[in-house]
């Protein structure tokens, strides 16, 4: 049986490796999307000493747009039986502003990665993906504004993301294209995305990763689906 091959966003750290990881573990081939080939290779000997068969790294920067179309060229030619693409990198923007507060760099910055960069690799890959009736997995948060954490720059970029998904989906199934997309909120983890942070209720990037993974391997339909791994418990 052919093995599946898997293309993780930002997998050379953070929730990125911990869910290449456990999809490596559970028999894919990974391949690791990164910005930086030292770190990316830090990540390949990391994840290769653990058995698993990394087919190699793909040099992704989500704010160089042509780069990007090069790179989803070059997935189809060197890796043409890829079906699932895990669209991971995010920055964090600003996190430490109020909204009023927010610059308009940052907004735009934050905007350009995780929602414009993320769909032109995405709509780059499309065509491949659908060829092998693969499957688009984002990593997210919800767009319901959260009470307790509510970065403006964050939230919005990933909000983007999220109509993304919805209306792909909806697409999807409206003119039969073989492919599924749905996205994952984690939930609250450490990692250099919120620099470290660990609070009670905080969930560690080897737990997100083993719960990504199972939750993609699962053999069901998700199809536009939006699925917390750790629901938000509302307090009363």
């Amino acid at each position: 049986m052919m093995k599946k091959t898997a293309l993780v966003t930002g997998a050379n750290k953070g929730i990125g490796f911990g869910i290449a990881k456990h999809l490596g573990l559970s028999g894919w081939q990974v391949i690791v999307g990164a910005r930086n080939e030292e770190r990316a290779q830090q990540a390949i000997n990391q994840l290769k000493a653990l058995g698993i068969d990394v087919l190699g790294w793909v040099n992704i920067e989500l704010t160089d747009l042509v780069g990007i179309e090069s790179a989803a060229q070059a997935i189809a030619e060197q890796y043409p039986e890829l079906s699932l693409l895990v669209n991971n990198a995010g920055i964090p923007g600003d996190m430490s502003v109020a909204s009023g507060d927010t610059s308009l760099s940052d907004i735009k910055a934050t905007i350009d990665v995780n929602f414009i960069g993320t769909f032109a690799l995405t709509k780059g890959l499309l065509p491949l993906l659908a060829k092998n009736k693969g499957r688009i997995v984002n990593v997210t948060v919800p767009s319901d504004i959260s009470p307790y954490w509510h970065p403006l720059a964050y939230v919005a970029s990933k909000a983007a993301q999220n109509a993304m998904m919805g209306v792909m989906a909806m697409e999807f199934q409206q003119d039969g294209t073989p492919v599924e997309i749905f996205s994952v909120h984690p939930g609250p983890t450490t990692t250099d995305l919120n620099g470290n942070m660990a609070l009670p209720g905080f969930h560690d990037i080897e737990t997100v990763g083993q719960k990504m993974a199972a939750l993609i391997n699962d053999g069901q339909n998700h199809q536009g689906e939006f699925i917390e791994l750790y629901p938000i418990v509302k307090e009363n």
